[in-house]
C-alpha cells in the first residue's frame, strides 16, 4: 500500500518538484498539495495523508501553526509532518519542533534523504540529519525561545543517556546499536523507555530534551 503524502509550499515550481520527485518514487503518491497553511491543514483534515510535508514560510498559515494544528500535543490523532526549511534564513525552525514535526530537511537535501524522511515519518521515527540537527538544536536550545525542560518520572539509567546522547548527535538505531554494541531490539526498549520517562512523542523530541538540559553541546 502505498505511502500518502501532501506537499506544502508556497511556490510551485517546488511542489512540481517534491511531487515529482516522491511520485518517481516506488510505494509513495503525492495525493495533494496547498500552496498556503490553512489550504494544507483543511487538504489534510480531509485526505488524511499519511506524511505532510510543509514549508515553514506559506502565506495565510505558516508551517508551525499549520504543523501544531496537525500535530501538536494537543491533538489527539496527530498526522506525522515532516518540515523543510532554509537553515541560514528561517528561525522559526525550534517553534516547528515545539509544534509536533517529527523530522525536518533542508531544501538543499538530496532526493534520496527527502524519501528516507518521508519513510522513518511513517514508521513514526524522525529523521535527524547530523548536519542539520546539531546545529539547529544547539541554537535554539541556547539561544532561541526559552522553555522550561520537562523533568523525568524516573530518572534516566547509564545506558538511557548514552542512547539519549547518539539520538540527539542524530546517529540512527543501527548505528546506535553498532556504537553501543547491543541489539536493534535493545535500542528500541531504550528509546520506548527514554519516550516513557521524558513524556516526548518521537526522538525529535528526545533530541531538543538533550539540548535544552545540556546534556548535548
Amino acid at each position: 500500500m502505498n505511502i500518502r503524502v501532501l506537499i506544502a509550499d508556497d511556490q510551485g515550481i517546488v511542489r512540481a518538484g517534491l511531487s515529482t520527485i516522491l511520485n518517481g518514487q516506488p510505494g509513495i503518491e503525492v495525493v495533494g498539495q496547498a500552496a498556503d497553511g490553512r489550504a494544507a491543514v483543511a487538504l489534510a483534515r480531509r485526505l488524511r495523508p499519511d506524511v505532510c510535508l510543509f514549508d515553514i514560510r506559506m502565506p495565510v498559515l505558516d508551517g508551525i501553526e499549520a504543523t501544531r494544528l496537525l500535530a501538536g500535543p494537543e491533538i489527539s490523532d496527530p498526522i506525522a509532518v515532516v518540515v523543510i526549511t532554509t537553515f541560514d534564513t528561517d528561525e522559526y525552525i525550534y517553534g516547528a519542533l515545539q509544534a509536533g514535526a517529527r523530522g525536518f530537511l533542508l531544501k538543499g537535501a538530496e532526493p534520496d534523504q527527502l524519501v528516507q524522511a518521508i519513510h522513518a515519518a511513517v514508521q513514526g521515527d524522525a529523521l535527524i540529519d547530523p548536519a542539520v540537527t546539531g546545529r539547529l538544536l544547539a541554537t535554539f536550545a541556547t539561544g532561541g525561545p526559552t522553555t522550561t525542560p520537562a523533568q523525568p518520572v524516573q530518572a534516566l539509567t547509564d545506558r538511557e543517556e548514552d542512547v539519549l546522547d547518539r539520538v540527539a548527535r542524530g546517529r540512527t538505531n543501527a548505528e546506535i546499536a553498532g556504537d553501543l554494541h547491543i541489539s536493534m531490539s535493545t535500542v528500541k526498549f531504550h528509546l520506548t523507555g527514554l519516550m516513557t520517562k521524558l513524556g516526548a512523542r518521537n526522538r525529535v523530541e528526545l533530541a531538543m530534551w538533550a539540548y535544552q538540559t545540556n546534556r548535548v553541546t
